[in-house]
């Protein structure tokens, strides 16, 4: 396999966004004397149109509508404020070095809003030379696990999907790059360890990026 391009998540791959965002639903649930449901909770990670809706769901716990806007405000708050504590996941840093060091293309494939990645890139100094980065934009058709994101991805960056390698942590993102017919490593963060990463199909489950360095990888395509 000749490898011209690294095609990675954003949420949970690169920065651990996921937790934050589990966290602050947790805190409006536990606010009002509940707990989020985990098994609902797995829907949502790594996409943008599950039919769980956290919101409703609480509002039918409590009995009543909630104040939408004033907790919504409260809960992205405390979540912007653990995900400014997190830095590049471990591993991140050394295979963006390698892809410069190799020459590789490298994009970010994200189901959330281009402001959202933006926003974040910006703060880890790590906004600069991405060769595309394609994002949902809040546009359920293109939301993992469908593949557009992947296969616009593949066409942005001139190259086939036997040329790419996708690094994922949840099941909706690794069925939306085998979709495009993309050898994808799955790397589990602790909100989806749990969450049958094998069984979506990733080619790679690693307990971390970091134990399985960039030249470790091409050693390895080289024999498959």
């Amino acid at each position: 396999m000749r490898v011209r391009a690294f095609l990675f998540d954003f949420d949970g791959l690169i920065l651990d966004t996921e937790l934050a965002s589990r966290a602050g639903w947790e805190l409006l649930y536990r606010e009002h004397g509940h707990e989020l449901p985990a098994e609902l909770w797995a829907t949502v990670v790594g996409t943008t149109h599950a039919p769980f809706d956290p919101m409703a769901h609480l509002e039918e716990l409590v009995g009543e509508p909630l104040e939408r806007e004033a907790l919504n405000e409260r809960r992205y708050a405390h979540e912007i404020a653990l995900i400014e504590a997190e830095e590049l996941r471990p591993g991140i840093a050394e295979y963006l070095a390698a892809a410069r060091e190799h020459g590789l293309k490298r994009a970010i494939v994200s189901s959330s809003p281009r402001s959202w990645v933006d926003m974040h890139l910006e703060r880890l100094e790590e906004a600069v030379g991405w060769d595309a980065i394609c994002t949902a934009d809040r546009d359920p058709t293109r939301a993992k696990p469908a593949p557009v994101l992947y296969l616009e991805a593949l066409e942005r960056l001139d190259v086939a999907a036997d040329e790419a390698v996708a690094f994922e942590d949840s099941p909706n993102g690794v069925l939306a790059a085998k979709a495009a017919g993309v050898y994808c490593v799955a790397v589990p963060n602790e909100v989806t360890r749990d969450l049958g990463l094998d069984e979506a199909g990733a080619d790679v489950v690693l307990d971390s990026l970091a134990e399985l360095p960039p030249e470790a990888l091409f050693r390895r395509l080289a024999k498959e």
